[in-house]
């Protein structure tokens, strides 16, 4: 993995401020710690930071290559799946290659094929290739948007970066937030609408999505959607399918010259891929496979079992560390460490996230960096297979927004007087309904089936989108490339398709992908029941954040007092959280994480020097 940059302006030489694009390339040190390379031309300025994971050689970016009188480079973040397959079609047409690496054969299938290039690939990627004779730029992000990519369209210039830290290192990018900034923020946040990057002028190019920049200006289409089509397998056929395509999926995704590791929770998704893991390396005569677990410092004394979080990890990841003989390693993140690492993580995110389940996540992936480049991890399956709550309790199931972030009046509560005034609900019911709008249907399909279609697309466009932007910032900050092999986007066509009944077959969330599961993991690790993301439960750590956030509630400078009441926030905090009742959002922000995500905002802006413009 990798982190590009580039400044296109076709209307002005903009050759000689190569020291703007060193800035900001530089700012992707994190992204790509081996090497970093600079493209120059009178119209493009394109930089690249290179994490090596396959081909160190023959892979370096940016890279260019010739046919006759076109010269096209490309930098590229990301990885392919079906290098290989790609690569026979094109020499099969002729085309000669100088290296092995994926980076090459995408900068080829383009030359190739043009966008259409889209159509024939699968991976995880953002890329902007330039057309140097047509001075065109060519973008676009993977279907599901595993791979990040912001952009600024600003005074005939064309911004683009992996991450927005690197365009607010552009002289003409501010960090403005206006009232639709708020919005985001305090209506949706942590998640974001598609394409929203929050500060005003930047933007984000949705997941499968392309752009292209020319002489003409800009141009943004969708190159790939969910289709709704008629489920024709029965349940035994298509519980066969599912397994080959996920099978299928954690093999591909194996490819690499550098250590591979898996995260294992002990849940089914990460169980899964550790077990194909693990056999894939015994088949191939490496060394066992390497895998990583998290937990909290004396977790074991202070954990409370609820509904969400029905049991702790540690007996389940044993168990499965025995039943494919790992080499496992568990690391137990220390609760200052954990608070201290809010700031980490708003630097890594460059925006507020999911307080402490971001911070833990950052320490989490700087210890495994130590060992390994590469992980796999297991997002994506539960919004894909149905495995959490709201796809089975009747009141998530019937609500009028998102299930994962429904109480807006409750959020509203905190905001100062005169921000009481956003209009949180009607911008929050707009961004529901418009997704909902794009649901693509099925003719003839009972309402039931219907409501589940439009859950299961709510989650892919909005939750998974969320989860995959922490786990990118949070990993890419500390160098470490984690793959998600339930987000291969067959895996997610194929199962958008199946009817509920099937995906709840046997009376359990992800029932079916259960039974795809019969034969690879041990039964009691497939029927053990959904535990989420592991959170802290120590005191210790609610006494931190309360104690921090007070600091900054007396602190007359701290920027965030502009947007709270502080009244009603310091009751929050002297309850622990416990005075806000509601989920900020999805099952794990309550009470002290509550606390962390305003911690984070101030960090936010106090770090990023943000204008509020109302």
């Amino acid at each position: 993995m990798c982190g590009i940059t580039g400044w296109i302006n076709n209307k002005r030489d903009i050759s000689d401020r190569i020291n703007i694009i060193e800035n900001m390339t530089n700012s992707l040190s994190n992204r790509g710690p081996d090497s970093s390379g600079i493209y120059k031309a009178k119209n493009a300025l394109l930089g690249h930071r290179r994490l090596t994971i396959v081909d160190p050689e023959g892979g370096m970016q940016p890279m260019t290559r010739k046919i006759e009188d076109r010269e096209y480079t490309i930098v590229y973040n990301g990885e392919l799946y079906n290098t290989d397959e790609v690569r026979n079609e094109l020499q099969e047409k002729g085309y000669k290659f100088r290296s092995y690496s994926d980076t090459e054969v995408l900068l080829m299938s383009y030359i190739a094929w043009g966008e259409k290039c889209l159509n024939k690939i699968n991976g995880i990627f953002a890329f902007c290739i330039w057309d140097e004779r047509n001075r065109k730029a060519f973008l676009a992000r993977d279907p599901l948007g595993v791979k990040p990519l912001f952009y600024v369209q600003k005074e005939d210039s064309l911004i683009f970066a992996s991450e927005i830290k690197t365009i607010l290192k552009h002289p003409q990018v501010k960090p403005i937030v206006d009232q639709i900034g708020l919005l985001e923020i305090f209506g949706l946040g942590p998640a974001r609408s598609l394409g929203s990057g929050v500060f005003k002028e930047i933007k984000e190019i949705p997941p499968a999505h392309r752009i292209v920049y020319d002489y003409r200006g800009l141009e943004k289409r969708k190159y790939w959607e969910l289709e709704a089509k008629p489920h024709l397998e029965d349940l035994d056929t298509t519980t066969e399918h599912v397994r080959e395509l996920v099978v299928d999926a954690i093999e591909r995704q194996l490819v690499s010259d550098v250590p591979v590791c898996t995260f294992l929770s002990g849940g089914l998704d990460s169980s899964a891929i550790s077990v194909v893991a693990a056999e894939a390396f015994k088949r191939q005569g490496k060394e066992n496979l390497n895998t990583f677990s998290i937990n909290y410092e004396d977790n074991d004394k202070y954990f409370i079992a609820n509904e969400f979080q029905p049991d702790s990890d540690e007996y389940w990841v044993e168990r499965v560390v025995d039943y494919i003989g790992s080499n496992h390693q568990n690391i137990t993140i220390n609760n200052i460490d954990l608070a201290d690492s809010l700031k980490r993580a708003v630097q890594a995110r460059d925006l507020p996230g999911m307080a402490d389940i971001d911070s833990s996540l950052y320490l989490f992936c700087k210890e495994v960096r130590k060992k390994a480049t590469v992980a796999l991890s297991g997002e994506c399956a539960d919004e894909i297979f149905g495995g959490y709550p709201w796809y089975t309790r009747e009141e998530d199931i019937e609500t009028n927004t998102f299930p994962w972030s429904r109480y807006i009046n409750e959020r509203k509560s905190i905001l100062t007087k005169d921000l009481k005034n956003l209009p949180l609900e009607e911008y929050v019911e707009s961004k529901y309904h418009d997704t909902l709008s794009r649901v693509p249907k099925l003719k003839g399909e009972s309402m039931a089936d219907e409501r589940m279609r439009e859950l299961f697309y709510l989650n892919i466009k909005w939750f998974m989108v969320t989860l995959l932007n922490r786990k990118d910032r949070m990993s890419m900050s500390n160098s470490l490339e984690v793959r998600v092999p339930y987000a291969d986007y067959r895996i997610v066509e194929y199962a958008y398709n199946i009817p509920r009944n099937f995906k709840l077959c046997d009376g359990r969330e992800k029932g079916l992908l259960r039974r795809a599961l019969k034969g690879i993991l041990p039964d009691d690790v497939i029927y053990r029941k959904k535990s989420p993301y592991p959170k802290t439960h120590h005191p210790q750590y609610t006494k931190e954040v309360q104690m921090r956030m007070r600091q900054i509630l007396e602190d007359k400078t701290s920027p965030i007092l502009q947007l709270i009441d502080i009244k009603e926030v310091m009751n929050i905090v002297n309850t622990g959280g416990k005075a806000f009742k509601k989920p900020w959002f999805g099952q794990l922000m309550t009470g002290p994480q509550l606390i962390a995500y305003l911690i984070q905002l101030d960090i936010w802006m106090r770090e990023y020097d943000v204008v509020i413009e109302q």
